[in-house]
């Protein structure tokens, strides 16, 4: 019995995550909160957290990362999707218009990250990594 407490114990430290799952899963049951409604919490918290690291990286290095609003903008949206797809009185076009969306919205972060100022490129030429702040 000690030895299993010891491997659960070993277990949830190096997984913070499931810990923090198992709490937060708790916690829905002990409040009776909607499942629906505590995913829509965690995704608003979400979006928050975002915000705030988006505002922080502004204010170090006072420049505005376009992955940090882009990526704020599909959570956002997969915020809204679930939201209608929970939603009694379905509307598909609604849902297909924002899945279109944020479709959209994960090629521009693709573009944003492939073609960043900061991104590192191998030269066909030689093996070099270059920098694009050096062109």
């Amino acid at each position: 019995m000690k030895r299993t407490l010891l491997k659960l114990n070993k277990h949830f430290c190096n997984n913070f995550e499931v810990l923090a799952a198992s709490l937060i899963f708790i916690l829905i049951f002990a409040f009776k909160i909607d499942f629906y409604k505590a995913i829509i919490l965690m995704l608003e918290f979400i979006v928050v957290i975002e915000v705030v690291k988006m505002i922080s990286d502004f204010i170090k290095k006072q420049k505005l990362r376009l992955r940090f609003v882009i990526d704020i903008f599909i959570i956002f949206l997969i915020r809204d999707v679930i939201i209608l797809s929970t939603n009694i009185h379905r509307d598909y076009f609604d849902i297909t218009f924002l899945l279109f969306v944020i479709f959209v919205f994960f090629i521009f972060r693709i573009l944003a990250v492939k073609f960043s100022p900061g991104a590192k490129r191998v030269s066909k030429n030689s093996n070099e990594i270059q920098t694009n702040t050096n062109k």
